[in-house]
């Protein structure tokens, strides 16, 4: 009789279908999107287009969530209320927990709702001090994040490298494209240390390493900060690249200077200056409505994190190799000796930690 009892005290119908997961609300919106996606100029604007199929196809997806949920605990009550035994009884509650798993995990996304947390977003990644340790440790970083994006599905693409002389990378920007992906990311923003017997001193001995780690938005060209084509200064030259027929051969990577800000952006991953271009518009366009953003109130600066220099006494999150192993954020208190699964991608927990925090 224990299960049926918990069962019975189960807020169903609060829980899926009020306001916690507002229901309604996204219902209207997705009338509101199918109602524009039907309009005989919509497609006119590709990428304005694109973005408000893949809003509508999330928020479908969402609704289809709750209504399987409701339906399954609809099911489970009444299973319940017939006094099963045994296996059957075993079965429907090993069911009920794995609803409850999903309805908190919903429950959470809950906690996403700032004004851009459903974009994309794009991780810049700098090495700090540490010199060539600094560099490698910024690469190690970068493939912890892809594969992060990996384990969750996200499309990862690099946008801008620069590698370092002996090893590693001195600066790298990335897109991860999927749903909440900043949302989530924007919790990685700040400086990344590392503690570890370094393969690149003779003597073996530990070294400390740092990196930097900012997270933007993506943003589409009707969002954020209007850019007006006479403040750019828009300049091309050869890409570094491994070779090719086009690749070191024509100018096709590009450089975009915002002559009102300073901001630079470079792209040079794309076989074409055109697209390019469109690919350092998207990060400046990011990096101008952070740099607003920032400049308004206080409780708005969670955008961008705190703008630290990558050295002592500025980490977010710190990763020891050696003498012991242990990943801690020291913002969330919250740590784990398995610093190689987070390494391989395993940030979840940590992300977690500080949207709840």
């Amino acid at each position: 009789m224990t299960f049926e009892i918990r069962l019975r005290r189960l807020p169903v119908n609060s829980c899926i279908c009020g306001t916690l997961f507002d229901v309604a609300g996204k219902g209207q919106k997705v009338a509101e999107l199918e109602a524009l996606s039907r309009a005989e100029n919509f497609w006119n604007d590709t990428q304005e287009a694109g973005q408000v199929m893949k809003e509508l196809e999330a928020l479908r997806s969402e609704r289809n969530l709750f209504e399987r949920l409701a339906k399954e605990l609809d099911d489970i009550r009444e299973l319940s209320e017939m006094g099963l035994e045994g296996q059957e009884a075993s079965d429907v509650e090993r069911q009920y927990a794995r609803v409850q798993g999903e309805i908190a995990a919903l429950e959470f996304k809950t906690r996403l709702g700032g004004t851009y947390d459903r974009h994309s977003a794009i991780l810049a990644i700098k090495s700090g001090a540490g010199g060539v340790d600094a560099q490698d440790w910024a690469e190690m970083i970068l493939r912890m994040y892809l594969r992060w994006a990996e384990r969750r599905g996200f499309r990862a693409q690099v946008l801008e490298e620069s590698r370092g002389n002996e090893a590693g990378i001195k600066s790298v920007a990335i897109e991860i494209d999927g749903d909440y992906a900043y949302g989530y990311l924007r919790s990685e923003m700040g400086t990344h240390r590392l503690v570890r017997l370094s393969p690149f001193n003779a003597d073996h001995l530990r070294q400390t390493s740092f990196a930097s780690v900012e997270v933007l938005p993506v943003l589409s060209a009707k969002e954020g900060v209007e850019v007006r084509s006479e403040d750019l200064e828009v300049g091309t030259y050869r890409s570094s690249g491994a070779g090719g027929q086009n690749v070191n051969k024509t100018e096709t990577a590009v450089r975009i200077k915002h002559i009102p800000t300073g901001i630079v952006v470079s792209c040079q991953t794309e076989r074409s200056q055109l697209q390019n271009k469109e690919t350092a518009m998207t990060m400046l366009r990011a990096k101008l409505e952070q740099q607003r953003l920032q400049s308004e109130e206080d409780e708005k600066r969670a955008l961008r994190g705190e703008q630290k220099s990558a050295d002592f006494g500025s980490q977010i999150r710190s990763y020891v190799l050696h003498p012991y192993t242990l990943v801690k954020d020291h913002r969330t208190k919250y740590e784990t000796p398995q610093v190689y699964e987070v390494l391989d991608g395993k940030l979840d927990e940590f992300m977690e930690a500080f949207l709840r925090m």
